[in-house]
Protein backbone atom coordinates (compact mmCIF):
# COMPACT_ATOMS: atom_id res chain seq x y z
CA UNK A 1 0.00 0.00 0.00
CA UNK A 2 1.19 3.33 -1.03
CA UNK A 3 1.94 6.43 1.21
CA UNK A 4 -1.34 8.18 -0.42
CA UNK A 5 -3.19 5.53 0.43
CA UNK A 6 -2.46 5.49 3.97
CA UNK A 7 -3.44 8.74 4.23
CA UNK A 8 -6.56 8.99 2.01
CA UNK A 9 -7.95 5.71 2.45
CA UNK A 10 -7.67 5.73 -1.33
CA UNK A 11 -9.42 2.30 -2.38
CA UNK A 12 -7.65 0.11 0.87
CA UNK A 13 -8.22 -3.29 -0.01
CA UNK A 14 -8.11 -4.84 4.18
CA UNK A 15 -11.56 -4.61 5.72
CA UNK A 16 -13.13 -6.27 8.23
CA UNK A 17 -15.74 -8.98 6.31
CA UNK A 18 -18.39 -8.68 9.11
CA UNK A 19 -18.50 -5.30 9.54
CA UNK A 20 -18.94 -4.72 5.90
CA UNK A 21 -21.94 -7.61 5.78
CA UNK A 22 -23.43 -5.95 8.99
CA UNK A 23 -23.27 -2.33 6.38
CA UNK A 24 -24.70 -4.44 3.62
CA UNK A 25 -27.80 -5.33 5.74
CA UNK A 26 -28.13 -2.26 7.43
CA UNK A 27 -27.88 -0.02 3.94
CA UNK A 28 -29.54 -2.63 2.03
CA UNK A 29 -27.04 -3.10 -0.53
CA UNK A 30 -24.55 -0.43 -0.14
CA UNK A 31 -21.99 -0.50 2.46
CA UNK A 32 -20.36 3.15 1.72
CA UNK A 33 -21.18 6.57 3.57
CA UNK A 34 -21.77 9.30 2.12
CA UNK A 35 -19.31 12.00 3.66
CA UNK A 36 -20.23 13.74 6.62
CA UNK A 37 -19.73 17.75 6.73
CA UNK A 38 -17.54 18.52 10.42
CA UNK A 39 -20.42 19.36 12.90
CA UNK A 40 -23.38 17.13 11.49
CA UNK A 41 -24.45 14.17 12.64
CA UNK A 42 -24.78 11.69 10.00
CA UNK A 43 -28.44 10.18 8.19
CA UNK A 44 -29.21 7.30 9.34
CA UNK A 45 -29.44 5.66 5.73
CA UNK A 46 -27.02 7.98 4.52
CA UNK A 47 -24.95 6.03 1.34
CA UNK A 48 -22.04 6.92 -0.95
CA UNK A 49 -23.47 6.97 -4.09
CA UNK A 50 -20.86 4.78 -6.07
CA UNK A 51 -22.25 4.22 -9.42
CA UNK A 52 -22.50 0.45 -10.17
CA UNK A 53 -19.33 -0.55 -13.16
CA UNK A 54 -21.30 -1.55 -15.95
CA UNK A 55 -23.35 1.91 -15.66
CA UNK A 56 -20.04 3.74 -14.83
CA UNK A 57 -19.17 2.49 -18.55
CA UNK A 58 -21.75 3.27 -20.19
CA UNK A 59 -22.16 7.15 -18.75
CA UNK A 60 -18.68 7.11 -20.02
CA UNK A 61 -19.18 6.44 -23.91
CA UNK A 62 -22.80 8.04 -23.34
CA UNK A 63 -20.74 11.45 -22.42
CA UNK A 64 -18.38 10.84 -25.82
CA UNK A 65 -20.86 10.47 -27.54
CA UNK A 66 -22.47 13.66 -26.49
CA UNK A 67 -19.46 15.04 -27.86
CA UNK A 68 -19.06 13.97 -30.71
CA UNK A 69 -22.65 14.82 -31.81
CA UNK A 70 -22.59 18.58 -30.26
CA UNK A 71 -18.79 19.41 -31.53
CA UNK A 72 -18.96 17.91 -35.12
CA UNK A 73 -15.38 16.76 -34.51
CA UNK A 74 -14.15 17.62 -38.24
CA UNK A 75 -12.48 14.63 -40.49
CA UNK A 76 -8.27 15.24 -40.06
CA UNK A 77 -6.21 14.04 -43.50
CA UNK A 78 -3.53 11.95 -42.43
CA UNK A 79 -0.71 10.98 -44.43
CA UNK A 80 -0.88 6.84 -44.27
CA UNK A 81 2.17 6.65 -42.20
CA UNK A 82 0.68 8.49 -39.57
CA UNK A 83 -2.75 6.83 -39.91
CA UNK A 84 -2.46 2.98 -37.89
CA UNK A 85 -4.61 3.24 -35.36
CA UNK A 86 -7.31 5.65 -36.02
CA UNK A 87 -10.50 5.14 -37.34
CA UNK A 88 -11.88 5.82 -41.52
CA UNK A 89 -14.02 8.86 -41.10
CA UNK A 90 -15.10 8.31 -44.58
CA UNK A 91 -15.71 5.52 -47.46
CA UNK A 92 -12.02 3.85 -48.39
CA UNK A 93 -13.05 3.55 -52.28
CA UNK A 94 -10.96 2.10 -54.79
CA UNK A 95 -9.28 4.43 -57.06
CA UNK A 96 -8.61 2.02 -59.46
CA UNK A 97 -8.77 -1.27 -60.58
CA UNK A 98 -6.88 -4.06 -59.04
CA UNK A 99 -5.01 -5.53 -60.32
CA UNK A 100 -5.36 -2.53 -62.70
CA UNK A 101 -3.87 -4.69 -65.73
CA UNK A 102 -3.21 -8.06 -66.43
CA UNK A 103 -0.22 -9.67 -64.34
CA UNK A 104 1.48 -12.75 -63.83
CA UNK A 105 0.80 -14.78 -60.96
CA UNK A 106 4.14 -16.76 -61.52
CA UNK A 107 7.25 -16.60 -62.82
CA UNK A 108 7.77 -18.69 -66.07
CA UNK A 109 6.33 -18.20 -69.36
CA UNK A 110 3.39 -16.60 -71.22
CA UNK A 111 2.24 -18.46 -73.69
CA UNK A 112 0.37 -18.59 -76.66
CA UNK A 113 -1.87 -21.20 -78.34
CA UNK A 114 -1.21 -24.73 -77.80
CA UNK A 115 3.22 -25.73 -77.43
CA UNK A 116 5.20 -26.40 -78.00
CA UNK A 117 5.78 -22.85 -78.21
CA UNK A 118 9.33 -20.70 -79.73
CA UNK A 119 10.57 -18.86 -77.28
CA UNK A 120 11.48 -14.88 -77.25
CA UNK A 121 14.63 -13.84 -77.03
CA UNK A 122 13.57 -10.96 -74.53
CA UNK A 123 11.50 -11.54 -71.54
CA UNK A 124 8.80 -9.29 -69.66
CA UNK A 125 9.90 -7.58 -65.91
CA UNK A 126 7.85 -6.40 -63.64
CA UNK A 127 7.58 -2.11 -63.53
CA UNK A 128 7.61 -2.11 -67.61
CA UNK A 129 5.47 -1.01 -70.49
CA UNK A 130 3.16 -3.32 -72.09
CA UNK A 131 4.79 -6.05 -74.04
CA UNK A 132 4.25 -6.55 -77.98
CA UNK A 133 1.47 -8.95 -78.57
CA UNK A 134 2.35 -13.30 -78.50
CA UNK A 135 1.10 -14.81 -81.65
CA UNK A 136 -0.17 -18.54 -81.31
CA UNK A 137 2.66 -20.90 -80.69
CA UNK A 138 5.21 -18.31 -79.31
CA UNK A 139 6.01 -17.86 -75.52
CA UNK A 140 7.84 -14.71 -73.32
CA UNK A 141 9.94 -15.32 -70.53
CA UNK A 142 7.81 -13.54 -67.32
CA UNK A 143 8.09 -12.43 -64.19
CA UNK A 144 5.89 -12.27 -61.07
CA UNK A 145 4.21 -9.28 -61.15
CA UNK A 146 4.44 -8.51 -64.64
CA UNK A 147 2.27 -7.28 -67.20
CA UNK A 148 0.60 -9.98 -69.49
CA UNK A 149 1.19 -9.52 -73.23
CA UNK A 150 -1.44 -9.27 -75.00
CA UNK A 151 -2.85 -12.44 -76.70
CA UNK A 152 -1.48 -14.15 -74.12
CA UNK A 153 -3.20 -18.34 -73.09
CA UNK A 154 -1.69 -18.72 -70.16
CA UNK A 155 1.23 -18.79 -67.83
CA UNK A 156 3.29 -21.99 -67.56
CA UNK A 157 4.85 -21.66 -64.61
CA UNK A 158 9.13 -22.28 -63.95
CA UNK A 159 8.60 -25.62 -62.58
CA UNK A 160 5.98 -26.81 -65.40
CA UNK A 161 8.00 -26.20 -68.37
CA UNK A 162 11.46 -27.63 -70.30
CA UNK A 163 13.29 -26.44 -73.14
CA UNK A 164 14.31 -28.86 -75.85
CA UNK A 165 17.61 -29.15 -77.69
CA UNK A 166 16.37 -26.61 -80.36
CA UNK A 167 15.23 -24.31 -77.77
CA UNK A 168 11.09 -24.95 -77.57
CA UNK A 169 9.45 -24.59 -74.76
CA UNK A 170 7.33 -28.24 -73.36
CA UNK A 171 4.93 -28.07 -70.91
CA UNK A 172 5.18 -31.11 -68.48
CA UNK A 173 1.94 -31.06 -67.47
CA UNK A 174 -1.70 -29.47 -68.83
CA UNK A 175 -2.06 -26.28 -69.69
CA UNK A 176 -5.33 -24.59 -68.95
CA UNK A 177 -6.57 -21.35 -70.34
CA UNK A 178 -5.78 -18.32 -68.04
CA UNK A 179 -4.03 -20.14 -65.73
CA UNK A 180 -1.77 -18.31 -63.38
CA UNK A 181 -2.85 -15.17 -64.50
CA UNK A 182 -4.50 -12.06 -62.56
CA UNK A 183 -7.27 -10.39 -64.84
CA UNK A 184 -7.58 -6.71 -64.47
CA UNK A 185 -9.98 -5.97 -61.78
CA UNK A 186 -10.07 -9.79 -60.23
CA UNK A 187 -10.15 -7.94 -56.65
CA UNK A 188 -11.96 -4.55 -57.49
CA UNK A 189 -13.42 -2.41 -59.54
CA UNK A 190 -12.70 1.34 -59.55
CA UNK A 191 -14.93 2.94 -57.31
CA UNK A 192 -15.95 -0.18 -55.38
CA UNK A 193 -16.46 0.15 -51.60
CA UNK A 194 -13.29 -1.55 -49.98
CA UNK A 195 -14.48 -0.78 -46.31
CA UNK A 196 -17.04 1.10 -44.50
CA UNK A 197 -16.53 4.65 -42.27
CA UNK A 198 -15.72 3.74 -38.81
CA UNK A 199 -13.37 0.81 -39.82
CA UNK A 200 -10.01 0.74 -37.55
CA UNK A 201 -6.93 1.45 -40.31
CA UNK A 202 -4.58 -1.71 -39.19
CA UNK A 203 -1.69 -2.47 -40.87
CA UNK A 204 -3.61 -4.25 -43.67
CA UNK A 205 -5.86 -1.58 -44.01
CA UNK A 206 -2.80 0.99 -44.62
CA UNK A 207 -1.37 -2.03 -47.17
CA UNK A 208 -5.32 -2.17 -48.92
CA UNK A 209 -4.90 1.74 -49.50
CA UNK A 210 -1.59 2.12 -50.81
CA UNK A 211 -2.64 -0.62 -53.30
CA UNK A 212 -5.60 1.34 -53.97
CA UNK A 213 -3.89 4.59 -54.80
CA UNK A 214 -4.09 6.83 -51.34
CA UNK A 215 -1.76 8.51 -49.97
CA UNK A 216 -3.97 9.97 -46.76
CA UNK A 217 -6.55 8.82 -45.35
CA UNK A 218 -9.88 11.17 -44.34
CA UNK A 219 -9.75 9.94 -40.65
CA UNK A 220 -11.33 10.80 -37.02
CA UNK A 221 -9.00 12.80 -34.78
CA UNK A 222 -7.11 11.31 -32.19
CA UNK A 223 -8.77 12.60 -28.66
CA UNK A 224 -5.99 14.93 -26.92
CA UNK A 225 -5.49 13.92 -23.30
CA UNK A 226 -3.22 15.71 -21.00
CA UNK A 227 -2.13 13.77 -17.78
CA UNK A 228 -1.88 15.57 -14.35
CA UNK A 229 0.44 13.61 -11.86
CA UNK A 230 -0.68 14.25 -8.14
CA UNK A 231 1.35 13.86 -4.98
CA UNK A 232 4.30 14.96 -3.00
CA UNK A 233 5.64 11.74 -2.50
CA UNK A 234 6.03 10.64 -5.70
CA UNK A 235 10.05 10.55 -6.88
CA UNK A 236 10.98 10.24 -10.62
CA UNK A 237 14.31 8.62 -10.27
CA UNK A 238 16.05 6.40 -7.95
CA UNK A 239 14.38 3.54 -5.37
CA UNK A 240 11.85 4.85 -2.81
CA UNK A 241 13.48 6.44 -0.01
CA UNK A 242 12.51 8.21 3.38
CA UNK A 243 8.92 7.80 2.90
CA UNK A 244 9.11 8.91 -0.60
CA UNK A 245 7.75 6.32 -3.67
CA UNK A 246 8.25 6.38 -7.22
CA UNK A 247 5.50 7.32 -9.54
CA UNK A 248 4.70 4.14 -10.96
CA UNK A 249 1.35 5.81 -13.02
CA UNK A 250 3.20 9.30 -15.07
CA UNK A 251 6.01 6.39 -17.17
CA UNK A 252 2.44 4.13 -17.35
CA UNK A 253 -0.32 6.12 -18.40
CA UNK A 254 1.11 7.83 -21.21
CA UNK A 255 1.91 4.44 -23.50
CA UNK A 256 -1.47 3.23 -22.42
CA UNK A 257 -4.01 5.95 -23.17
CA UNK A 258 -2.23 6.16 -26.64
CA UNK A 259 -2.88 2.27 -27.10
CA UNK A 260 -6.54 3.30 -26.27
CA UNK A 261 -6.56 5.70 -29.20
CA UNK A 262 -5.41 8.83 -27.45
CA UNK A 263 -2.87 11.77 -28.61
CA UNK A 264 -1.17 12.44 -25.24
CA UNK A 265 -0.15 16.09 -25.54
CA UNK A 266 1.72 16.59 -22.11
CA UNK A 267 1.97 14.93 -18.84
CA UNK A 268 2.57 17.17 -15.76
CA UNK A 269 3.41 16.66 -12.11
CA UNK A 270 1.46 19.11 -9.95
CA UNK A 271 2.10 17.51 -6.52
CA UNK A 272 0.01 18.43 -4.02
CA UNK A 273 -1.22 21.78 -4.80
CA UNK A 274 -4.64 22.52 -5.32
CA UNK A 275 -3.58 26.08 -6.92
CA UNK A 276 -1.71 24.19 -9.26
CA UNK A 277 -4.46 21.75 -9.72
CA UNK A 278 -6.77 24.49 -10.61
CA UNK A 279 -4.66 26.38 -12.96
CA UNK A 280 -3.76 23.09 -14.99
CA UNK A 281 -8.00 22.26 -15.45
CA UNK A 282 -8.77 25.23 -16.30
CA UNK A 283 -6.19 26.64 -18.91
CA UNK A 284 -5.98 22.87 -20.52
CA UNK A 285 -7.53 22.83 -24.17
CA UNK A 286 -7.09 19.17 -24.35
CA UNK A 287 -10.13 16.57 -24.78
CA UNK A 288 -9.63 14.84 -21.80
CA UNK A 289 -7.73 15.52 -18.70
CA UNK A 290 -6.47 12.62 -16.68
CA UNK A 291 -5.76 12.98 -12.86
CA UNK A 292 -3.66 10.75 -11.02
CA UNK A 293 -5.03 10.47 -6.92
CA UNK A 294 -6.32 12.88 -5.54
CA UNK A 295 -10.20 11.78 -5.75
CA UNK A 296 -10.51 10.37 -2.39
CA UNK A 297 -11.75 12.72 0.64
CA UNK A 298 -8.68 12.98 2.25
CA UNK A 299 -6.61 16.02 3.22
CA UNK A 300 -4.53 16.26 0.47
CA UNK A 301 -7.30 15.14 -2.10
CA UNK A 302 -7.88 18.34 -3.97
CA UNK A 303 -9.88 16.62 -6.79
CA UNK A 304 -13.40 16.78 -5.43
CA UNK A 305 -12.89 21.03 -4.13
CA UNK A 306 -11.77 22.03 -7.54
CA UNK A 307 -14.10 20.37 -9.68
CA UNK A 308 -16.71 22.27 -7.67
CA UNK A 309 -15.07 25.64 -7.57
CA UNK A 310 -14.66 25.60 -11.34
CA UNK A 311 -18.92 24.56 -11.67
CA UNK A 312 -17.67 20.79 -13.14
CA UNK A 313 -20.53 18.48 -13.56
CA UNK A 314 -19.34 14.78 -11.97
CA UNK A 315 -21.00 12.12 -13.93
CA UNK A 316 -19.47 9.47 -12.01
CA UNK A 317 -18.37 9.82 -8.16
CA UNK A 318 -17.33 6.66 -7.07
CA UNK A 319 -17.66 3.08 -8.85
CA UNK A 320 -19.17 0.02 -7.29
CA UNK A 321 -15.41 -1.78 -8.36
CA UNK A 322 -12.36 -2.84 -6.80
CA UNK A 323 -9.67 -1.74 -6.62
CA UNK A 324 -10.45 1.51 -7.81
CA UNK A 325 -13.69 2.52 -6.54
CA UNK A 326 -13.00 6.36 -5.93
CA UNK A 327 -12.55 7.42 -9.66
CA UNK A 328 -14.67 9.49 -11.02
CA UNK A 329 -15.72 11.34 -14.07
CA UNK A 330 -16.59 15.04 -14.86
CA UNK A 331 -18.24 17.44 -17.63
CA UNK A 332 -15.78 20.08 -17.01
CA UNK A 333 -16.45 22.68 -19.70
CA UNK A 334 -18.00 22.37 -23.15
CA UNK A 335 -16.42 19.23 -25.21
CA UNK A 336 -13.90 18.20 -22.57
CA UNK A 337 -14.01 15.54 -19.33
CA UNK A 338 -11.58 14.84 -16.60
CA UNK A 339 -11.10 11.20 -15.72
CA UNK A 340 -9.99 11.16 -11.99
CA UNK A 341 -8.04 7.62 -11.21
CA UNK A 342 -7.17 6.83 -7.98
CA UNK A 343 -3.26 7.36 -6.68
CA UNK A 344 -2.97 3.54 -6.32
CA UNK A 345 -1.77 2.09 -10.01
CA UNK A 346 -3.61 -1.01 -9.95
CA UNK A 347 -6.89 0.88 -8.83
CA UNK A 348 -5.42 3.50 -11.80
CA UNK A 349 -5.86 0.75 -14.16
CA UNK A 350 -9.11 -0.33 -13.29
CA UNK A 351 -10.24 3.44 -13.29
CA UNK A 352 -8.84 3.59 -16.92
CA UNK A 353 -10.79 0.42 -17.91
CA UNK A 354 -13.83 1.33 -16.48
CA UNK A 355 -14.09 5.08 -17.55
CA UNK A 356 -10.97 6.05 -19.86
CA UNK A 357 -11.38 3.43 -22.23
CA UNK A 358 -15.19 3.85 -23.56
CA UNK A 359 -14.91 7.78 -23.16
CA UNK A 360 -11.60 7.74 -25.70
CA UNK A 361 -13.12 4.81 -27.63
CA UNK A 362 -15.80 6.17 -28.78
CA UNK A 363 -14.31 9.99 -29.06
CA UNK A 364 -11.89 7.96 -31.47
CA UNK A 365 -15.08 6.32 -33.10
CA UNK A 366 -13.16 2.92 -32.55
CA UNK A 367 -15.48 -0.53 -32.33
CA UNK A 368 -16.33 -1.71 -29.14
CA UNK A 369 -14.78 -4.77 -28.57
CA UNK A 370 -16.62 -8.23 -28.67
CA UNK A 371 -17.05 -9.12 -24.77
CA UNK A 372 -16.29 -12.63 -24.02
CA UNK A 373 -16.43 -15.00 -20.88
CA UNK A 374 -13.61 -17.64 -20.21
CA UNK A 375 -14.43 -20.36 -17.08
CA UNK A 376 -12.07 -19.19 -14.54
CA UNK A 377 -9.13 -22.43 -13.95
CA UNK A 378 -9.01 -21.45 -9.89
CA UNK A 379 -11.68 -19.40 -7.34
CA UNK A 380 -11.52 -15.65 -7.74
CA UNK A 381 -12.04 -13.74 -4.14
CA UNK A 382 -14.55 -11.47 -4.51
CA UNK A 383 -15.70 -7.87 -2.74
CA UNK A 384 -19.05 -8.76 -0.35
CA UNK A 385 -21.03 -5.44 -2.47
CA UNK A 386 -18.63 -4.44 -5.22
CA UNK A 387 -17.46 -5.74 -8.68
CA UNK A 388 -13.46 -6.86 -8.64
CA UNK A 389 -11.58 -6.57 -11.39
CA UNK A 390 -8.44 -9.43 -11.08
CA UNK A 391 -5.33 -10.09 -13.33
CA UNK A 392 -5.78 -13.50 -15.19
CA UNK A 393 -3.28 -15.11 -17.64
CA UNK A 394 -5.19 -16.93 -20.03
CA UNK A 395 -4.55 -20.69 -20.50
CA UNK A 396 -6.16 -22.52 -23.24
CA UNK A 397 -9.80 -22.37 -22.60
CA UNK A 398 -9.70 -20.76 -19.15
CA UNK A 399 -8.55 -17.83 -16.92
CA UNK A 400 -5.94 -18.17 -14.12
CA UNK A 401 -6.22 -15.76 -11.31
CA UNK A 402 -2.83 -14.18 -10.63
CA UNK A 403 -1.64 -13.17 -7.11
CA UNK A 404 -0.24 -9.39 -6.30
CA UNK A 405 -3.51 -8.18 -7.10
CA UNK A 406 -3.95 -5.48 -4.15
CA UNK A 407 -4.57 -1.82 -5.44
CA UNK A 408 -1.50 -0.34 -4.85
CA UNK A 409 0.58 -3.67 -6.48
CA UNK A 410 1.76 -4.00 -10.17
CA UNK A 411 3.12 -7.30 -10.28
CA UNK A 412 -0.18 -8.71 -10.95
CA UNK A 413 -1.24 -6.87 -13.96
CA UNK A 414 2.48 -7.01 -15.50
CA UNK A 415 2.26 -10.45 -16.18
CA UNK A 416 -1.68 -10.23 -16.90
CA UNK A 417 -3.68 -10.75 -20.13
CA UNK A 418 -6.36 -9.50 -19.19
CA UNK A 419 -8.75 -8.48 -16.30
CA UNK A 420 -11.61 -10.69 -15.12
CA UNK A 421 -14.70 -9.18 -13.97
CA UNK A 422 -15.71 -11.06 -11.28
CA UNK A 423 -19.24 -10.31 -9.75
CA UNK A 424 -19.60 -8.89 -5.92
CA UNK A 425 -19.07 -12.34 -3.66
CA UNK A 426 -16.33 -13.94 -6.03
CA UNK A 427 -16.53 -16.92 -8.52
CA UNK A 428 -15.99 -20.38 -7.99
CA UNK A 429 -12.98 -22.63 -10.20
CA UNK A 430 -14.93 -23.38 -13.37
CA UNK A 431 -17.51 -20.18 -13.42
CA UNK A 432 -17.63 -18.25 -16.53
CA UNK A 433 -16.06 -14.69 -16.15
CA UNK A 434 -16.47 -12.01 -18.68
CA UNK A 435 -13.00 -10.02 -19.45
CA UNK A 436 -11.26 -7.24 -19.97
CA UNK A 437 -8.16 -7.64 -22.63
CA UNK A 438 -5.37 -5.55 -22.26
CA UNK A 439 -4.79 -3.51 -25.23
CA UNK A 440 -1.18 -5.06 -26.20
CA UNK A 441 -2.31 -8.59 -24.94
CA UNK A 442 -5.45 -8.43 -27.54
CA UNK A 443 -5.40 -9.64 -31.26
CA UNK A 444 -6.20 -5.96 -32.76
CA UNK A 445 -4.43 -2.87 -33.46
CA UNK A 446 -3.86 -1.89 -29.45
CA UNK A 447 -0.53 -3.50 -29.86
CA UNK A 448 0.59 -0.22 -31.64
CA UNK A 449 1.39 2.36 -28.91
CA UNK A 450 2.24 5.47 -31.31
Amino acid sequence: MTARSLRSGEDADEFDVEEALALVKEDNGAAHRAPVPPGRAPEPHAQHKATPWNEARATAARAARAVTRSARRAPVSVRLEDALGLTLAAPLDALTDLPSFNTSAMDGWAVAGPGPWAVRDEGVLAGHAEPAPLTDGEAARIATGARIPPDTTAVLRSEHGQTDEKGRLHATREVVHGQDIRPRGQECRSGDQLLPPGALVTPAVLGLAAAAGYDTLAAVPRPRVEVLVLGDELLTEGAPRDGLIRDALGPMLPPWLRALGAEVTAVRRLGDSAAALHKAITRSDADVIVTTGGTAAGPVDHVHPVLGRIGAELLVDGVKVRPGHPMLLAHTKENQHLVGLPGNPLAAVSGLLTLAEPLLRTLAARPAPEPYTLPLRDEAHGHPYDTRLVPVVLRGDSAVPLHYNGPAMLRGIAAADALAVVPPGGARPGQEAELLDLPWASAGIGVCFT
